[in-house]
């Protein structure tokens, strides 16, 4: 495959102070990807580029009047070309529309993100107060890695395994309104448009195919069946059917004859057949020539796309033997932690004869679904309670909790989040797995739990989308390092509320902190170094109390989706390392509620962004 090389990021440009600024959280937007399931991110040298059609000329007048103009204009763009990033937005003209996923669109947005950073570098950033210049340079830098991943080929390896578009667009009735006569319509004709939305996808899967640009074949072990579940004769029992069997009650009977009729034939004659091509395409054509190696460096152009990824999702210039040298440092300090509590429980040092004891005795395991998911709901009622001993600054959006799909749970992560609306019309939601529950202990319930609702993902989540002052795209947006790493930093914040009473509790808080420092060593073990997957499987069973279950799926999840899984450790050590630098420099004025503002109240920023905001934060508390 022909690929431009790109220079590069130009991350010395984010090294820029950014003032720590007292804000006013109000209800706003919430962070999604910046495009339809293809990361927003490159760098580039200083090309010549024709202007896009469509893009108007920012020439003249203040230059910070000029950077919100160019930030409300590919804002504009944003909506236009991502429909269900609009509705959740609350913007509600593209309703019945899904994001063109074509090859020939994913070039035309290739090219306008390029004309955007020539009329970006049209505005003198010299002239940008600190605040401004920081959001110029993050803007920037998304648009850069964009391009960067547009030419390294990232969007000819469409799937991740991590909701892939044909199970987010399973959850479609889930992300759009359905309130009047009006919404069901939308939802049909976002129903009809599946499929030129999914034959786009498997233009762009063939595409990587014929050019050797594939996913490993041992990840599609159990992936079709993800596909299989929405293929059915009785179209009334789809997943996609399931709005049309209850209606609000501003819909007439009248009309709730003629939606019924509507979906059962956009289901019958669109729907599912075109989930039938997915998977006799995914069977018959794909997993039978995807690759027999795990690794992306095995693929022509490899080496550069993992380099990027590891940039892509640490915000940091580092390389992946500098990323697995930190895992191993990390495995062996917690591997200590581990073991006070082995030879306090009286195993001596046999680690592995606990964790055996630990994955075999029933009372570390729920009876049924409905147990485990009053577990998980009595441990954050009661985080809840102690929040504000640890923020000085809440979100008014709430969350709640509900069982991972059975279509997806067998293949799936232990648990994960989804954010909620921005017109606060929806709730964040925490998506627990009650799938196969002999793999789901109950030692770990307030670790996950904390991780993905609060202090976790939904709290950072739902503040940074209340952010007033902060533009639309900086509400929106997400750096894997921080988000990740704030949730992990977030799991150890329950040790200072009371949480993580038993040794056993503590043990799995540990064995999830150890969980993301196995995969700083795994990911870039077979990614860089040549390791195989047993090899992967059995470094993390060796060292840590997850189940074998957990561990197949995660080391399949790393394979599958490279590079994601290292931003948790690198961003949590880089929120702790700040910390730390503060308690120390700050002594008695040192607040632990006013250095989470600190960390929480720009959004979500590269690495060296937030490391420059708690520097002022300390040159401030400092001051007071």
């Amino acid at each position: 495959m022909n690929r431009i090389i790109p220079i590069l990021p130009k991350l010395a440009l984010l090294l820029i102070p950014l003032l720590i600024l007292s804000i006013e959280i109000v209800q706003a937007e919430s962070p999604l990807v910046l495009t339809d399931g293809d990361p927003l991110e490159m760098s580039i040298g200083q090309k010549a580029v024709e202007p896009v059609e469509g893009l108007s000329l920012i020439s003249d007048g203040d230059p910070a009047a000029r950077l919100y103009e160019l930030f409300d204009e590919h804002w504009e763009y944003r909506l236009e070309a991502n429909p269900l990033f609009a509705t959740n937005q609350g913007v509600h003209r593209y309703n019945d529309r899904l994001a063109d996923p074509s090859l020939a669109a994913l070039q035309e947005r290739y090219e306008k993100n390029l004309a955007f950073l020539e009329k970006l570098h049209e505005i003198p950033r010299s002239e940008l107060d600190r605040e401004d210049q920081i959001h110029y340079d993050i803007f920037e830098l998304q648009l850069i890695q964009s391009v960067e991943g547009y030419e390294l080929g990232d969007h000819l390896l469409p799937l991740n395994g991590w909701w892939d578009y044909h199970a987010t667009f399973a959850d479609l009735a889930n992300r759009v309104p359905l309130n009047h006569t009006d919404d069901y319509i939308n939802y049909l004709s976002r129903l009809a448009a599946f499929s030129d939305y999914n034959r786009a996808y498997l233009e762009r899967l063939e595409t990587g195919l014929e050019s050797g640009w594939v996913r490993p074949q041992v990840v599609f072990e159990d992936y079709v069946a993800s596909v299989d579940a929405h293929i059915t004769d009785e179209v009334t029992e789809s997943r996609f059917y399931e709005p049309f069997e209850e209606f609000p009650s501003t819909i007439s009977e009248d009309d709730r004859q003629m939606l019924r009729e509507r979906a059962v034939e956009v289901l019958e004659s669109i729907v599912v057949p075109e989930y039938r091509e997915l998977s006799r395409f995914l069977t018959d054509e794909y997993i039978p020539n995807a690759s027999p190696s795990i690794g992306i460096t095995e693929l022509d152009g490899g080496d550069e796309y993992y380099n990027y990824l590891v940039r892509l999702h640490t915000t940091l210039d580092i390389t992946a033997d500098e990323v697995h040298q930190t895992g191993l440092e990390e495995v062996s300090r917690i591997r200590e932690e581990m073991m006070e509590i082995v030879e306090e429980q009286g195993f001596g040092e046999d680690f592995d004869a606990f964790v055996e004891f630990l994955r075999t005795d029933p009372q570390f395991y729920a009876e049924s679904p409905e147990e485990l998911m009053k577990e998980t709901a009595w441990a954050l009622k009661r985080m809840d309670g102690e929040l504000p001993r640890l923020f000085a600054t809440l979100p008014r959006l709430p969350y709640g909790i509900r069982p991972i799909p059975d279509y997806l749970a067998p293949r799936t992560t232990t648990a994960y989040y989804s954010r909620g609306a921005a017109d606060g019309t929806r709730a964040g939601f925490y998506y627990v797995n009650t799938y196969d529950l002999p793999s789901r202990p109950l030692y770990e319930v307030e670790a996950l739990s904390f991780h993905e609702a609060v202090p976790g993902h939904h709290l950072q989540n739902a503040l940074q989308q209340e952010i007033e002052n902060l533009p639309r795209f900086r509400q929106t947006s997400g750096f894997t390092a921080f988000g990740e790493g704030w949730a992990l930093y977030s799991e150890r914040l329950g040790l200072e509320v009371g949480f993580y009473e038993d040794p056993f509790s503590n043990f799995g808080r540990l064995s999830y902190e150890m969980w993301r420092a196995l995969r700083l060593v795994v990911d870039t073990g077979m990614h860089a170094m040549g390791w195989s997957r047993q090899q992967a499987i059995d470094f993390m069973a060796e060292n840590s109390a997850l189940s074998l279950h957990n561990i197949r799926t995660e080391v399949d999840r790393y394979i599958f989706w490279p590079g994601q899984a290292l931003g948790y450790k690198m961003g949590e050590l880089k929120i702790r390392e700040l910390r730390n630098r503060a308690e120390e420099q700050l002594g008695e004025k040192f607040d632990i509620r006013t250095f989470h503002d600190a960390v929480l109240l720009q959004g979500s920023v590269p690495l060296q962004v937030l490391e420059e905001n708690i520097e002022l934060y300390i040159e401030r508390q400092a001051a007071e």
